[in-house]
């Protein structure tokens, strides 16, 4: 049942991500939204959505693997899931935060 959880949270982040990198960046916090000058929304949107769908990709990759270590009762598909995990956040979230200092000087 976690592994549906956790791959439902990753075709989420796809669909958010799909939705910026179109230029829609409507559903990041107004701080973003509002230093972001308009000629540049949709290479920012693009960016940050690029991020997001790298981490949806990862949590549904993670997720497969993790059925994938039940159905076989062999843990080392459980070990690569988190190294997935921890991949596709550390450069997702890299990806992001990239955006966010070149387009608003600054992540907070």
């Amino acid at each position: 049942m976690e592994q549906l959880v956790t791959a439902v949270f990753g075709i989420i982040c796809i669909v958010i991500g799909i939705i910026n990198r179109k230029g829609n960046v409507s559903m990041l916090h107004s701080y973003h939204r509002n230093r972001v000058s308009e000629q540049d929304k949709l290479p920012f949107g693009k960016m940050v959505g690029l991020g997001m769908i790298i981490i949806g990709i990862a949590l549904i990759l993670s997720a497969g693997l993790t059925y994938l270590s039940v159905l076989q009762k062999n843990g080392i598909y459980e070990t690569i899931a988190y190294i997935v995990t921890g991949i596709g956040f550390v450069v997702g979230i890299g990806i992001s935060f990239y955006a966010m200092i070149k387009y608003n000087k600054g992540i907070f």
